[in-house]
């Protein structure tokens, strides 16, 4: 990387000669990429392995769909682009009304009605998006985004556009470019399949140059109600607590299964349970609070490891990324309905009484 000064410059500029862009494209860029990747010793002591977190919630506006976004909007406005267009369950309509915002272009969102979170779609709000509310799911917003984009003056920046995933196989570089090589397993949320896809662009971009000795096994993760990867079919009627993964029909499918084949890699159901269950012991052990779709890696881990088959004793010894995709921040309703409200706690402004209610008298 050539950062100047040490500073952090957005990760096209960092990355600039790795991806596959229009030579030339000014960055529209928020600062994002650089996310910590923090290890978790409780994970580790579960596994006997090294468990390392690459927490995307720190981006920009919550979440790693500012990757992609940071690209798609860059090469759009490079091209000429007015207005753009995507379909969304909450985190690619805050990202891409962020950064149309920044480019001073027109940013056009559809979500499922009454499917979206109230932060993600305040988000998508102050941010200057005209959001449309569809009656049908992700599927169907993604339906006419597509006929939008071939039908009007409209750019698409769902991940079905590859510039995305350009930009979003940069959380390889930074895993490689931290650990020194690649991890032995990449564990991940799937809902529209983009990431894992990208991620696996990534890691096999920097064996091929030489940068990392090899590949990690990508293993992802669905919630049983939306779990069309794992079923083989798609969902109609999709259902999650983990909203940003509720999709039945993932547009990256095809890629998704490579990534996972090439990788001797899988996909795996979870729970809802086992899902906010996770979010609760990572934040609650290594003090990193995800929403609850990016939990599901987590869920995954754990899930594997109680099954106590080889493929828990595979982490063993081995070094494990699991990418969480979000900040907490995004749904904290979920979270205050799955651990209950807030505490009914009031004392006067006592010391004793304080110390009384916290238990230390």
């Amino acid at each position: 990387m050539t950062s100047t000064n040490g500073q952090w410059r957005g990760l096209i500029e960092e990355y600039r000669e790795l991806l596959d862009i229009p030579a030339g494209t000014p960055a529209i860029t928020l600062g994002e990429g650089g996310t910590p990747l923090v290890r978790s010793e409780w994970l580790s002591g579960v596994t006997g392995g090294e468990v390392w977190i690459k927490v995307e919630g720190a981006n920009p506006t919550g979440s790693f769909k500012d990757r992609g976004m940071t690209a798609a909007i860059s090469v759009a406005v490079h091209e000429g682009a007015k207005a753009v267009v995507c379909a969304s369950t909450g985190n690619t309509s805050a990202s891409m009304a962020a950064y149309a915002a920044k480019a001073g272009i027109s940013p056009i969102v559809l979500v499922p009605d009454g499917k979206i979170s109230a932060s993600k779609m305040a988000q998508a709000l102050v941010h200057g998006g005209q959001v449309i509310r569809v009656r049908g799911n992700f599927d169907d917003c993604l339906r006419l985004s597509r006929g939008l984009a071939e039908n009007y003056p409209v750019a698409l920046v769902n991940s079905v556009n590859p510039v995305r995933l350009e930009g979003q196989k940069t959380a390889s570089f930074e895993i490689v470019d931290r650990l020194g090589d690649a991890p032995d397993f990449h564990l991940l949320p799937v809902g529209n399949a983009g990431n894992i896809s990208a991620y696996w662009l990534g890691y096999v971009q920097y064996k091929d140059a030489g940068r990392a000795t090899k590949t990690p096994v990508m293993r992802a993760f669905q919630a049983a109600g939306a779990a069309p990867l794992v079923l083989g079919h798609p969902v109609e009627n999709p259902e999650t607590r983990a909203t940003a993964i509720r999709i039945g029909n993932p547009a990256s499918w095809k890629l998704a299964e490579a990534a996972r084949d090439a990788s001797g890699g899988r996909f795996k159901a979870l729970s809802d349970e086992q899902i906010l269950s996770a979010q609760a012991q990572l934040a609650r052990n290594d003090g990193i609070f995800v929403e609850p779709a990016s939990a599901a890696g987590v869920a995954g881990l754990l899930d594997d490891v109680a099954a106590g088959d080889e493929i828990a004793k595979a982490y063993a010894g081995k070094v494990t990324v699991i990418t969480v995709t979000g900040h907490g921040l995004k749904d904290t309703i979920t979270a205050l309905e799955f651990f209950g409200e807030i505490p009914d706690i009031v004392v006067d402004a006592d010391i004793d009484a304080a110390a009384a209610a916290a238990g230390l008298i």
